[in-house]
């Protein structure tokens, strides 16, 4: 069992419940979480636009959580473990450290939004990192 992806996998499914909780808390989950002003009117608008581009993101984050379990031997074997892993972790990488360029230049989203969302992308991939180092050979 390794910890780390057990926890890596747990936190990926977490971002996805939250995405889900957008879906259905609409613009104020838009504006708490930092989707941006547009993202938020659009859902008030009763738009498909959020709830699609959303959508998308919970799949992906689902199926990321379940490769971390995988990994880490929750459940079967996925296929292409280790370059599905590889991708999870570099996309959590460098995400995180890409979104400190954005600080300075946020793109309709908040500085804090780029900040937090950058802290967490990096803290995220670092597990991911760690769990996935200490699986390779068995992998």
């Amino acid at each position: 069992m390794n910890y780390y992806l057990i926890g890596a996998g747990c936190l990926t499914a977490v971002a996805a419940l939250m995405h889900i909780g957008c879906i259905i808390f609409g613009a104020t989950w838009y504006r708490f979480f930092g989707a941006g002003e547009q993202m938020a009117v659009m859902a008030e608008q009763g738009l498909m636009k959020p709830t699609i581009i959303t959508s998308f993101i919970v799949v992906v984050l689902s199926i990321w959580s379940l490769y971390a379990f995988s990994a880490a031997g929750l459940i079967g074997r996925l296929p292409l473990i280790r370059l599905g892993l590889i991708i999870i972790t570099a996309t959590y990488l460098v995400r995180g450290v890409a979104g400190f360029y954005f600080v300075s230049h946020p793109i309709g989203r908040s500085s804090e939004f780029w900040i937090w969302s950058s802290v967490i992308c990096l803290c995220i991939g670092l597990i991911h990192l760690i769990g996935f180092i200490q699986q390779w050979a068995s992998l």
